[in-house]
């Protein structure tokens, strides 16, 4: 992907927000087209997007941040964990 050009290859919170905002995008395009659909009015897709794309920009990025500190199906912490509780005993 071009973005792993441009940041660091350790994740950080810079790409988390930059993948934030960007599947914001996609996500608010889609909901403004679904509003539209549903009401039949373009006005109100833009109103229901408007408030979406703010609310589930905030939600995303807290939810990025808590899977980030997880180790869940990271192999490569699972071992730097072992290897320091080893360690410590």
């Amino acid at each position: 992907m071009f973005l792993d050009f441009l940041l660091p290859k350790r994740p950080s919170v810079k790409r988390h927000l930059l993948k934030t905002i960007s599947w914001r995008i996609i996500g608010t395009i889609d909901t403004i087209i679904i509003s539209w659909v549903v009401t039949g009015e373009f006005h109100t897709g833009l109103k229901v997007g408007g408030v979406e794309v703010i609310t589930k920009m905030v939600l995303y990025f807290i939810h990025e941040r808590i899977w980030f500190k997880l180790d869940v199906g990271l192999p490569h912490r699972d071992k730097a964990k072992s290897t320091e509780e080893k360690n410590n005993e």
